[in-house]
């Protein structure tokens, strides 16, 4: 057959064919997609221990000493999962260097520590969920002690839902009484604690519980955190290996007490508190006694008393004698620090 004959012939092959012969790929929006999501009703229960670059280190309920590396699964977008989050686990759980688990629920916070890169910063910084109680870790010398970090501190507690705790470490150099004494009227508990004896009353109230210890360099807070979990050292470094870094010096990490009786979160990376996110009201809505009261304060009212807030109604329950003028004393220091920069104060 000549080459005319053959390209003929294709012609008239050609010319048998239809639109029916045509494939068309369906387009993307053609294609029928269900809404349905699967429920996940095996999913394991775990609380995330560490964070770092996109993997998330936990700890879970059924076998808190095993550590199952996860990502976020697709569902969750951006939903931002910290440092004692509770979270459902799928995939592979068994915590095997090769493994990847994926979490596929957040369960809802109880309560949330946050701060701001400073006062001006309206991005806010979920630094630990769900800790029950804030342990502010402060020297009594050697740093000199200042209020103005145990002030902010304070102010991120109550605002975030967390019970603070005042820790006073080396009490072997300075007598406490005197600084502890700021904070009196507030019935803020404060524990003391000593370089030569064990923290045994610190170790009372993080046993059972969730807690965040918090504190400036130098003033202690390692010590007490390998005093309380004696091996401390390996379970930071178990996480840093897991997560292939960098974490552990950057970023909240939540350590397990002996036999599993509770878990502490040293939050290294934490220098000092900005306060961009939280309002007056934010603050004193934790006190249960005043957060009545100042619904009767004037729009915009920073609590302050005058001259600033000359019409604040916690000045009207000092004069009806429902509240001590110490208190309110104590609590405006304790809101002066969301009107002072944390350069200032130390904080």
């Amino acid at each position: 057959m000549s080459p005319s004959g053959a390209r003929g012939g294709g012609r008239g092959e050609t010319s048998r064919l239809d639109e029916s012969d045509v494939r068309v790929r369906p387009g993307r929006g053609t294609r029928p997609r269900s809404k349905r999501r699967p429920d996940h009703a095996d999913a394991e229960a775990a609380m995330v221990v560490a964070v770092d670059r996109g993997r998330w280190t936990c700890a879970p309920d059924e076998d808190p000493s095993r550590r199952v590396v996860a990502m976020r699964a697709r569902e969750l977008g951006r939903t931002p999962v910290v440092v004692g989050d509770r979270v459902d686990l799928v995939g592979d759980v068994s915590g095997g260097d090769d493994a990847l688990a994926r979490i596929v629920r957040v369960a809802e916070r109880s309560s949330v520590l946050r701060r701001t890169a400073d006062d001006t910063d309206p991005y806010e910084r979920v630094v630990v969920a769900n800790a029950s109680h804030l342990v502010i870790v402060t020297a009594l010398a050697d740093p000199v002690p200042r209020t103005g970090f145990v002030d902010r501190a304070l102010v991120a507690a109550y605002a975030g839902g967390l019970t603070p705790v005042l820790c006073l470490t080396k009490a072997d150099l300075a007598d406490p009484a005197e600084f502890a004494g700021n904070y009196a009227e507030l019935d803020l508990p404060v524990v003391v604690t000593r370089s030569d004896r064990d923290p045994g009353e610190l170790r009372e109230v993080v046993t059972g519980r969730v807690s965040a210890l918090i504190g400036h360099s130098g003033v202690g807070k390692s010590t007490l955190v390998n005093t309380l979990v004696p091996d401390a050292d390996r379970a930071v470094g178990v996480v840093s290996g897991v997560g292939k870094g960098r974490h552990t010096s950057t970023s909240a990490v939540a350590l397990p007490l002996p036999d599993h009786s509770g878990w502490v979160v040293d939050t290294p990376g934490i220098r000092s508190f900005g306060l961009a996110h939280i309002a007056p009201d934010d603050v004193v809505a934790a006190f249960g006694d005043l957060a009545a009261a100042i619904e009767e304060c004037p729009r915009g009212c920073a609590h302050l008393g005058p001259p600033s807030d000359p019409e604040c109604a916690l000045d009207t329950e000092v004069a009806a004698g429902r509240l001590g003028p110490g208190r309110l004393d104590a609590l405006r220091r304790v809101l002066t620090a969301l009107r002072t920069p944390a350069w200032e104060t130390g904080g």
